[in-house]
């Protein structure tokens, strides 16, 4: 057994191990590197340290300083592991959208958590960046991480991830799939996989379907870590200095429900626990080896484990509130079989110009209308997201703008949760009329809550036309 002197000296050296059920009647070897085994759980803690110690060397962090970074979890994981044993404090900006597990682990670290959902472009002073880089300036011995633009987050993967599966694998590796989030990971581990090959390797860029990377829309979607987004309202598409394209010999598209199915299906044929962005890259990993003959092999890295993600990804109740296939069908009627179909109208079109498009789709002057932020190439119905509210054709008549028409939305509803849920019972009289429903996590349809109401309930009193 390996003894080490420090838990930093713990990080790297991860297993590759053979799917058997979940590749069956593929013909490569198809192999994960499960990056959970590092001591913070991701494969963000190779990174971190790299970062950290970079850092140190170059006078950017001094005894007694403070990391700030912001991340959606994993590498705040890692810097306040290794900021804990080294004796820094940590600061780690962060969303309420990250999993309840890891913000815990993180303060378990003794890290300081400060969450931040205002949703503004990258470059907006509210931003979570902006917040982080704010609170860096105005503190001193701060360092700001910057993981996304540092160059020491692709030269961890170089000099550890890269080594170890041409190793492990005797240099029998073919072809490499990984998720990209900073694009370190896959930029650094790819690198090398090409360089030592001579170019044999060919590595797979697994995205979520809506990300940038991969050409999808930028709207936001359910799994972390993984994917490129944009704010509707960014006035430049920034992508990391730590992701170099040039590494990645094409994309790979995946749903969040199939990335979910991938991991949910894994840990009950293999009794591997990973998390949602390695979904992505599993998914991703074995549409690749349908198409390879026995004398390929497939190494897909997954970056942690479902342990952080019980509260989610495993969670029936989540699943349904958010309209995601996987727990058993309700007992009696759900929220969609009360729900109608949902069009879209974007707040910049032309008032008359959404009343006509929607009369000629066949649509009533009472008819309910999602107001969203506009998306070029819009490739699924609107993420929560980027719902600004409701309206209706007649209103549509007399407003200035498209935003104008909007109406506050109640919370979202999952389309298979059923009229007892507390979601539904919970919804009071006064609050807004109409809820998106969400199919896949995407609002594919609206419910007024007077078609949910229970008999004892008067009728409503509000007034759709406006």
């Amino acid at each position: 057994m390996a003894r080490y002197e420090s838990v930093l000296d713990a990080i790297g050296g991860t297993p590759l191990i053979r799917l058997t059920r979940a590749a069956e009647g593929l013909r490569p070897r198809v192999y994960v590197k499960p990056e959970w085994h590092n001591p913070g759980g991701s494969v963000k803690d190779r990174a971190a340290l790299s970062m950290l110690r970079r850092a140190e060397a170059d006078g950017s962090l001094r005894p007694g300083g403070t990391v700030v970074e912001v991340t959606s979890g994993n590498t705040g994981i890692g810097l306040a592991l290794a900021a804990a044993h080294l004796g820094y404090r940590t600061v780690v900006f962060t969303g309420s959208a990250t999993s309840r597990e890891k913000r815990d682990q993180l303060a378990a670290y003794g890290a300081e958590v400060r969450l931040v959902d205002a949703f503004v472009p990258r470059d907006h002073p509210d931003s979570m960046r902006s917040q982080g880089t704010r609170f860096a300036a105005e503190t001193p011995g701060a360092w700001f991480v910057d993981q996304y633009d540092n160059p020491a987050n692709p030269a961890a993967h170089y000099a550890t991830t890269g080594p170890e599966i041409w190793t492990d694998t005797e240099g029998a590796v073919t072809h490499f799939v990984a998720t990209v989030g900073t694009g370190g990971t896959i930029s650094g581990t790819g690198r090398y996989l090409r360089e030592v090959s001579g170019g044999r390797v060919r590595v797979i860029g697994a995205d979520p379907v809506t990300s940038m990377y991969a050409g999808g829309d930028g709207s936001q979607k359910y799994i972390e870590g993984a994917g490129h987004f944009l704010h509707p309202e960014a006035t430049a598409d920034v992508w990391p200095l730590a992701l170099d394209s040039a590494v990645i010999d094409r994309y790979l598209a995946v749903g969040d429900q199939d990335a979910i199915d991938a991991v949910r299906r894994l840990a009950r044929t293999e009794g591997i626990l990973a998390g949602g962005s390695s979904g992505v890259a599993l998914a991703a990993a074995l549409r690749v080896a349908e198409h390879l003959t026995e004398d390929d092999t497939v190494v897909a890295l997954l970056p942690d484990s479902g342990r952080a993600y019980l509260s989610t990804y495993f969670n029936d109740d989540w699943l349904t509130a958010n309209g995601f296939r996987g727990p058993a069908p309700a007992d009696g009627p759900t929220v969609g079989d009360h729900a109608t179909p949902a069009p879209v109208v974007e707040r910049d079109e032309d008032p008359a110009d959404a009343v006509r498009r929607l009369t000629a789709d066949g649509l009533g002057d009472d008819d309910v209308v999602l107001v969203a932020y506009r998306r070029d190439r819009r490739l699924l119905a609107p993420h929560p997201t980027d719902l600004l509210g409701w309206t209706t054709p007649a209103r549509l008549r007399t407003a200035p703008t498209v935003a104008e028409s909007a109406q506050p939305l109640a919370p979202r509803l999952g389309a298979a949760l059923p009229l007892t849920a507390p979601a539904v019972t919970d919804w009071p009289p006064s609050a807004a009329p109409i809820a998106p429903v969400l199919t896949q996590g995407r609002a594919t349809h609206t419910v007024p809550r007077h078609s949910l109401r229970t008999p004892s309930e008067p009728a409503p009193s509000f007034d759709l036309s406006g």
